[in-house]
């Protein structure tokens, strides 16, 4: 989940149009857990083929990464490395909230209440082997840049953007701000309409961005007492102290101007917080990345997927999209490197 910063970061909504030329590294679990969660059938079971095998992902990747490629982004999809130590107990407590969720999910479907199972799969999603190695295979037949990460892929992702490989990182959290990322996009992979959890009512989810520099501005803090603030409030390596969310944590930051001194306000303790600091402010991440765009294996992709009951004509079509749009990007492209010689 990350850090929930929602209630003091103010973004702004920009059409995928905006983004037009530009390579965005997409963190690609979190990605693919909103295709497991949101595609799903009405009683909240995941698509599958007749081998009892999961696509929801698949069908994810492929439509929306063809909606991206046709509004002229090209993404890259980041995956995480080897979780961080740190991160142990975080990780435990989501799988606890995933089994609990299943078994409230078979409980609603037995008692024929849809929406309740609905929401409770949708909590259930899981990251297996075949879920990411699958994904990396249909993304490599796609000649869609992958890039694997030593660990954090949020860590990868704003180190990326930070020396110019890619415009921005995408991500439905906040941490690639944390991170250093100096451009977060969110909502870029599930924009539309997105049902209000509990109620029989729907809302826009548009794209949206967030400048590093500007957010910093506004808040009148520094990445690093930023940080500061998110240690406070908990994140996915630190529980937090009690009671503080993120504009009191902002608040106390403001007045003390870091961590040590707020600690000493308040009375309380964060065993290992300078080591948390690290992980944002020196995060692990690998140099020199190849983010060409390889070729797209038509007969691959097609082959890959019809085999899990893809139609093959729905697979074409959003092929055909691909290719045609990557045309015009490159002529596009063409256009622009020439016309700076004059």
């Amino acid at each position: 989940m990350g850090v929930n910063l929602s209630s003091v970061v103010e973004a702004t909504e920009i059409e995928m149009s905006d983004l037009c030329g530009k390579k965005v590294a997409v963190d690609a679990y979190n990605a693919i857990y909103q295709f497991l969660s949101t595609i799903r059938q009405r009683d909240g079971y995941p698509l599958a083929d007749s081998q009892g095998r999961v696509t929801s992902h698949l069908s994810g990747i492929l439509y929306r990464t063809a909606n991206l490629i046709e509004a002229g982004i090209e993404p890259v999809y980041v995956f995480d490395g080897k979780p961080h130590v740190m991160k142990a107990d975080t990780l435990r407590e989501r799988r606890d909230r995933r089994e609990k969720a299943e078994e409230e999910w078979m409980e609603a479907v037995e008692a024929g209440d849809m929406e309740r199972a609905f929401t409770k799969a949708q909590q259930s999603s899981r990251m297996t082997d075949e879920v990411r190695d699958t994904s990396i295979e249909l993304l490599g037949l796609m000649g869609v840049p992958i890039v694997m990460a030593p660990s954090d892929g949020e860590a990868q992702s704003a180190h990326m953007c930070a020396v110019g490989e890619v415009h921005a990182a995408a991500s439905q959290d906040y941490d690639s701000i944390l991170f250093g990322s100096p451009r977060l996009v969110r909502n870029l992979t599930s924009s539309g309409r997105r049902k209000i959890p509990g109620r029989n009512a729907y809302r826009d989810v548009r794209t949206e961005i967030i400048e590093s520099g500007e957010l910093f501005g506004t808040l009148g803090v520094t990445r690093e007492q930023l940080v500061d603030v998110a240690i406070l409030m908990g994140t996915d390596f630190n529980p937090g102290i009690k009671g503080i969310g993120p504009k009191r944590g902002l608040d106390l930051i403001r007045k003390h101007g870091d961590i040590e001194s707020a600690l000493a306000h308040v009375g309380g303790e964060i065993p290992g917080y300078q080591e948390v600091r690290d992980i944002f402010l020196r995060g692990e991440y690998v140099e020199g990345s190849d983010l060409s765009v390889g070729g797209l294996d038509f007969d691959g992709v097609v082959g890959m997927l019809t085999e899990r009951d893809f139609s093959a004509a729905r697979v074409e079509a959003a092929l055909k999209r691909i290719e045609e749009a990557r045309k015009t990007n490159r002529s596009k492209s063409c256009q622009r490197s020439l016309s700076d010689w004059f």
